[in-house]
């Protein structure tokens, strides 16, 4: 091995390994205050890429779930009114049937027609006052509304039921005498068949939405999942592997002591 004043091949050697165990330290140092092994373009480009672009569709799905949520209040809204709808059309019914009794008096016949009118009119605004966010699926004003399904802004369609009086072809109906208040039973009874069958189209149509909205937060919490797999670190292993580095950058500093040293042996050649 050459000696010489001018270059020292240990300590080289020993800077080179001292300035890679620092390299090492100084990004296991990063991951670990990140949280991340990828934290930007520099540390892996591809996964780096990759990462950001499952992270974009991760969170366009919140625009998604509001809008399924703003489906299910609107949905929900109309139900409510449909329940309501139900309650007033057998209360109708149950007037429509005293008021074909011949044996009451006009006042009796009179009172119950009042109230059957009441009931009527109160099914219109019902219909009328069912309204979440401006819109309502009972009022026969919307024939459909669509909401986001995915990130690419695909659908979700549901078909509004409309519950007012013209939706039940009940407009203006009411009865005259006791045999006209038997024919509006029958009307009555289809009204609220009607009725139900549209209410229950629209609980289908709640249910899928429920459904779609629970599939989203699964995916959005998979692609979540997927991410950090991509980029998180592992701190248990970065914490062990800070031990070993601070250790190996303390030998290094040692080494290339030593070998700055190694110069100062060459005097001992010139002693007499």
């Amino acid at each position: 091995m050459l000696n010489s004043i001018n270059t020292n091949a240990g300590a080289l050697l020993a800077l080179q390994n001292l300035n890679a165990t620092n390299t090492e330290l100084a990004t296991t140092q990063s991951r670990i205050n990140t949280g991340k092994k990828i934290a930007n373009a520099k540390d892996n480009g591809a996964i780096w890429s990759m990462a950001k672009m499952q992270s974009a569709s991760s969170s366009s799905l919140n625009a998604v779930k509001d809008s399924l949520q703003r489906g299910q209040s609107t949905i929900d809204v109309a139900l409510a009114a449909g329940d309501t709808i139900t309650d007033l059309l057998t209360k109708m019914k149950e007037k429509a049937l005293a008021a074909s009794d011949t044996s009451l008096n006009t006042a009796s016949f009179n009172a119950l027609k009042t109230d059957f009118e009441s009931l009527r009119d109160q099914i219109q605004k019902a219909a009328d006052n069912a309204k979440f966010n401006g819109v309502s699926l009972a009022n026969g004003l919307t024939t459909k509304l669509s909401f986001l399904s995915n990130a690419d802004g695909d659908s979700f369609t549901v078909n509004a039921q409309t519950l007012s009086l013209a939706g039940l072809n009940l407009t203006a109906v009411t009865f005259t005498d006791a045999a006209d208040a038997k024919t509006k039973i029958a009307d009555l009874t289809n009204a609220l068949q009607t009725a139900t069958n549209k209410l229950s189209s629209l609980g289908t149509s709640s249910t899928g939405l429920d459904t779609h909205l629970t599939f989203v937060g699964k995916l959005q919490d998979s692609l979540d999942a997927g991410v950090g797999n991509l980029v998180d670190a592992d701190l248990a292993k970065e914490s062990a592997k800070l031990q070993s580095l601070q250790t190996k950058q303390q030998l290094g500093v040692q080494a290339l002591s030593i070998a700055n040293q190694t110069p100062q042996s060459i005097l001992s050649l010139f002693k007499g």
